[in-house]
């Protein structure tokens, strides 16, 4: 009954004007917005591994600037330490008591460059807060801002000097995606937009923060039909029953394509999800949170184009 007295027609028309003002500086990459705001709306976090340069600093700025959200960036090194992520306290000398001094996670979006670069230490202290939305300080522990999305950025070529996420904490990443460079116009087009001035100053805040929270609420109310919801669990033991996957996806991987399938069905004006929801970001959710077998890997096997194999042996449901 709720889905047919459910109306999203509200929310779908504020995400198509935060989708118009991000579309003003990243040209040509209205997938990875969408992806973007998919993530938001599931309160997620998004790992983009890419080479630099390709705008993944801006795409955040953005997101951020279009919502009226705070922001923030870190450039993570080896010498970062996780007090700067999560904060420290220190003695005031006037007072005579120990303060709290926030660290970079205290703001809506947090974009952490190059994540791979910074010691497994720093890492856990960042993906402790992304997973438990909190920061404990000297006992004392203190909520995040709402929403807190992480937009979190590797480089896939240089490794030297890196520390992998390992697969324990590449799952608190509810999507792995990348940009890609753009094409010839559209790279035309960046370089003339960004002649005389930043595009970034042109964008104007379509919604607030309060809006933002009351979408992501609507997002967990989205109609998942029994077949969806069976279908999901249907692609995921593909995943536990392949010789070529050494490690497959846990069940907080169906948790989160459900919760991805929801907010792209919002996305397109539905309060309800179909199987094509489920089938376009299964890849994206999934892809990171296996492990193929070093047989596969000789092979040059890769994690997407197996899971879009394994896809294709599912039987996609008729939901009416």
């Amino acid at each position: 009954m709720e889905t047919q007295l459910l109306s999203v027609e509200k929310e779908f028309n504020i995400c198509n004007k935060i989708i118009e003002q991000m579309k003003k500086v990243i040209i040509g990459k209205d997938d990875v917005i969408r992806l973007l705001l998919t993530t938001l709306l599931s309160n997620g976090h998004i790992l983009i591994e890419d080479v630099p340069g390709v705008g993944k600093t801006t795409v955040a700025a953005a997101l951020a600037k279009a919502t009226s959200m705070n922001f923030k960036r870190v450039q993570l090194t080896p010498d970062v330490m996780a007090s700067d992520i999560t904060g420290f306290t220190v003695l005031d000398k006037d007072s005579g008591e120990f303060v709290y001094r926030p660290g970079v996670v205290m703001t809506n979006i947090l974009i952490a460059d190059e994540i791979n670069r910074t010691s497994p230490k720093t890492q856990s202290a960042l993906l402790e807060a992304m997973e438990e939305r909190q920061v404990t300080v000297d006992g004392v522990t203190r909520a995040l801002d709402k929403p807190f999305m992480v937009i979190a950025t590797q480089n896939p070529v240089g490794f030297i000097g890196t520390y992998p996420l390992p697969e324990s904490q590449l799952d608190r990443f509810l999507m792995k995606t990348s940009m890609g460079y753009p094409n010839a116009k559209e790279e035309y087009q960046i370089i003339s937009d960004r002649k005389y001035t930043n595009p970034l100053e042109s964008i104007e805040p379509v919604t607030t923060t309060e809006d933002i929270l009351n979408i992501q609420a609507m997002v967990q109310r989205i109609h998942v039909d029994p077949l969806v919801g069976k279908y999901i669990v249907d692609l995921i033991m593909t995943t536990r029953h392949d010789s070529n996957i050494m490690l497959a996806a846990s069940p907080r991987a169906s948790i989160a394509l459900m919760r991805c399938a929801c907010a792209n069905a919002l996305l397109h004006g539905r309060n309800y999800c179909v199987p094509a929801d489920v089938n376009e970001l299964f890849e994206l959710v999934v892809g990171h949170r296996i492990v193929l077998s070093p047989e596969s890997k000789l092979s040059r096997i890769s994690a997407d184009s197996l899971l879009k194999q394994l896809k294709q042996s599912v039987r996609v449901p008729l939901v009416k």
